[in-house]
C-alpha cells in the first residue's frame, strides 16, 4: 500500500522578538500573570515586509533543503493560513510563484489552529489517491495583523511564524511499523464558532476585523476534544498511549497542554513544548514544534509520533505518523 512518508522539515520565523515585558506598556498585564496562565514567556512579531507568504516560503524551502529536493519535485503545495496575504487569490499560490514553481497545484486550508493537521491529513488523501507523488504541507501565520493590542485576554497570547514538511509516497506492506501517516481523525462543530471567531470578513463586514475570544469557554472545551481525537486515532492505528515516542500538540496555552497528556496518560518527558518561546501561532505551531524536535535531536527515524491540534470552528483533528 502507499503511505505518506515525511521526507524534510523546515521553519521559519520573524526577526523581531517580543517579550512579555513589553505588554505592561500596552495593557494592564505582566510577565508574571503571563507565565502562569499559558506558560508563554516571548513571540515572534512579523515586521512589515514580513508575510505569510514569506515566512512560508521560508519553511518550504528550509523543508526542501532538509529533504534533498528541490520545487520541481514537488506536485502539490497546501497551505494551512487564517491570516493569507489576499482575500483571493490563495496565498498558496503566491508560494509556487515564489518557490519559482509553474507546475502543479497549490490550494489554501483554513481551519484555523488545526489548520495544519487538516492540511496534512488532505495532503495524505491526495497522495494515497494518486493526485500526487511530494506535497509540501505548510503552516504559516501573520496572527499579529489581526489582533486587538487593546485586548489583554488575546493580544499576549499569540505570535506569527511558520513551519513546513515535504510528504512523499512511498511503497510500505501495510504494517503499523511501516513509516509515514498511520492513521487520521479529524472534526468540527460550528455550534461553537462564537467562542473564538474573527468579526469581520469580505462577505460581512468588508473588513478584516480582529480575533475575539471567549477563554474560559474554549478551555473547558479543549481538553475533552483533544482527547476525543486522539483517543479514535490512536484505536484506528492500533497503538496504545504508552506506545507513543512524542506529542506534538498544537501551542494554545500550556495548562491544556498538560491537562490533555495527563489525560492521555501520555508521560510528560515525550510532550513537545514550544509554547514558551513561540506563543501561539495557529496553524503553524504544530509543524514549528516539530521541526523544534527534530532539529535538536529528539524526534528520530522510527519513532512514533502524535500531532494534535484543535481550533476555532471549533476544529479538532490529530495524526499518528511514524517518523
Amino acid at each position: 500500500m502507499i503511505r505518506s512518508i515525511v521526507r524534510g522539515v523546515g521553519t521559519a520565523l520573524p526577526r523581531r522578538i517580543m517579550k512579555n515585558a513589553e505588554f505592561e506598556t500596552l495593557v494592564d498585564t505582566s510577565d508574571e500573570w503571563i507565565v502562569q496562565r499559558t506558560g508563554i514567556r516571548q513571540r515572534h512579531i512579523a515586521a512589515e515586509d514580513e508575510t505569510t507568504a514569506s515566512l512560508g516560503e521560508a519553511a518550504a524551502r528550509a523543508a526542501l533543503a532538509d529533504a534533498g529536493l528541490t520545487p520541481a519535485d514537488i506536485d502539490l503545495i497546501v497551505l494551512a493560513t487564517s491570516t493569507p496575504n489576499n482575500t483571493f487569490p490563495a496565498t498558496a499560490v503566491e508560494i509556487q510563484e515564489r518557490l519559482g514553481m509553474h507546475h502543479g497545484f497549490a490550494f489554501d486550508m483554513q481551519a484555523v489552529c488545526s489548520g495544519f493537521v487538516y492540511a496534512v491529513t488532505a495532503a495524505d488523501a491526495h497522495i494515497r489517491g494518486g493526485l500526487a507523488r511530494r506535497v509540501l504541507v505548510i503552516g504559516s501565520e501573520t496572527f499579529s495583523r489581526i489582533l486587538d493590542w487593546s485586548d489583554r485576554t488575546t493580544c499576549v497570547l499569540f505570535g506569527d511564524g511558520a513551519g513546513a514538511i515535504v510528504l512523499e509516497a512511498a511503497e510500505s506492506p501495510g504494517l503499523g511499523s511501516d513509516r509515514g501517516i498511520l492513521a487520521a481523525s479529524l472534526r468540527s462543530d460550528g455550534s461553537h464558532r462564537d467562542k473564538l471567531y474573527v468579526d469581520g470578513g469580505p462577505s460581512t463586514t468588508q473588513t478584516v476585523g480582529h480575533l475575539r475570544m471567549e477563554g474560559r469557554e474554549v478551555f473547558k472545551h479543549a481538553v475533552g476534544m483533544i482527547t476525543d481525537v486522539v483517543e479514535d486515532v490512536l484505536a484506528k492505528g492500533g497503538v496504545t498511549a504508552g506506545e507513543l515516542d512524542w506529542f506534538v500538540p498544537h501551542q494554545a496555552n500550556k495548562r491544556i497542554i498538560d491537562a490533555s497528556a495527563r489525560k492521555l496518560g501520555i508521560a510528560e518527558e515525550k510532550v513537545v513544548i514550544t509554547v514558551d518561546r513561540h506563543g501561539n501561532t495557529s496553524a503553524a505551531s504544530v509543524p514549528l514544534a516539530l521541526g523544534a524536535a527534530v532539529e535538536d535531536g529528539r524526534i528520530r527515524k522510527g519513532d512514533l509520533v502524535l500531532l494534535e491540534a484543535m481550533g476555532g470552528g471549533f476544529t479538532w483533528g490529530a495524526v499518528l505518523l511514524r517518523w
